[in-house]
């Protein structure tokens, strides 16, 4: 996927103001606008403009996206850190010209095909005297460990709104957030009359927030089920061993059968995320052959060489 550079295409500083990105937009739109222009590639072009303003327009999709830094050109190969937008609140924004669904991938990759992180978002209602408040949407990352034991944590949430200089500024709030056990990645957390205000009597809307997992030192997620890679010696999985595993919830001996092979799942049944149905564990096993340093060392795999009739290569003969 290509990192697109959004200020490059509209032709803009990262400074710019909002009367200054409006006014690039409605040149440039009008420029490629396919039933005009007589440009080259004049349909593509209009559709990079389009997705371009979509961000920039607004001062949450903008700073979320200033985030990324200014490190990254345009074509090159992209992949959004993990948890790049956690903490970032969303509401409702509209769209431009464009049709949300016909994006890049790289904008969906940060946005969602929506443009947020749940169904429904980038709605909105129309003023009236009582109305109800705006849902608002964030993504919050949080320890695997929080899922299998149920937390309380606090978390700062930032939204941006336009200053008086025109540019987005950013604006942050804490909040308690209890973490329900079993939670998974994408699960969202509902916090009622977290949203944005009613207008007259109108109650406050909700915070949708969805979950992520920070990225662990150990384990990986995947659904339910987390994953474990255990380095083990050529003799514990040739011999067999019993060894003690590390788990989220806690350490667990696990028996290593005879003549594993590199690569051999071993399953801790109910160890995964402990949810309604929990998931699994799967302990992953890797090889690892120790150094040899000293003579006594190298000697002994010299005599492990001579006791086996062992090829590994042989299948690559033709």
């Amino acid at each position: 996927m290509e990192y697109k550079d959004y200020y490059k295409i509209l032709g803009l500083e990262r400074d710019a103001d909002q009367a200054t990105v409006k006014r690039a937009y409605r040149k440039l739109a009008r420029k490629y606008h396919p039933d005009v222009s007589e440009e080259e590639q004049a349909e593509d072009r209009f559709k990079d403009v389009n997705e371009a303003y979509e961000v920039l327009k607004d001062p949450e999709k903008r700073a979320a996206y200033d985030q990324l830094g200014s490190s990254y050109h345009s074509g090159q190969e992209f992949r959004p850190p993990p948890g790049w937008d956690a903490g970032f609140e969303f509401h409702g924004g509209g769209y431009t010209e464009a049709d949300p669904g016909a994006f890049s991938d790289f904008f969906e990759s940060l946005f969602g095909r929506a443009g947020g992180f749940a169904q429904g978002f980038g709605g909105g209602h129309q003023p009236q005297f009582h109305a109800h408040g705006e849902n608002t949407y964030a993504r919050i990352a949080i320890a695997l460990e929080d899922s299998y034991s149920g937390a309380t944590r606090q978390i700062s949430l930032k939204h941006s709104e336009w200053g008086e200089d025109g540019r987005p500024h950013t604006v942050e709030r804490k909040l308690k957030v209890k973490i329900p056990r079993g939670v998974t990645e994408g699960q969202q957390i509902r916090l009622a009359g977290q949203g944005e205000p009613g207008i007259g009597s109108g109650k406050r809307g909700d915070l949708y927030l969805e979950v992520t997992f920070t990225p662990h030192s150990l384990y990986r997620v995947e659904g339910k089920t987390v994953y474990l890679d255990l380095p083990v010696l050529p003799w514990e999985a040739a011999l067999g061993a019993k060894v003690e595993v590390p788990t989220p919830d806690g350490p667990v001996n696990l028996t290593i059968p005879p003549n594993s092979a590199n690569g051999r799942k071993l399953r801790l049944k109910g160890r995964g995320i402990p949810a309604a149905e929990p998931g699994d564990m799967y302990v992953v096993l890797e090889t690892v052959a120790p150094p040899a340093h000293s003579e006594a060392e190298k000697d002994a795999y010299r005599q492990f060489s001579q006791a086996f009739e062992y090829d590994p290569r042989s299948g690559l003969r033709s």
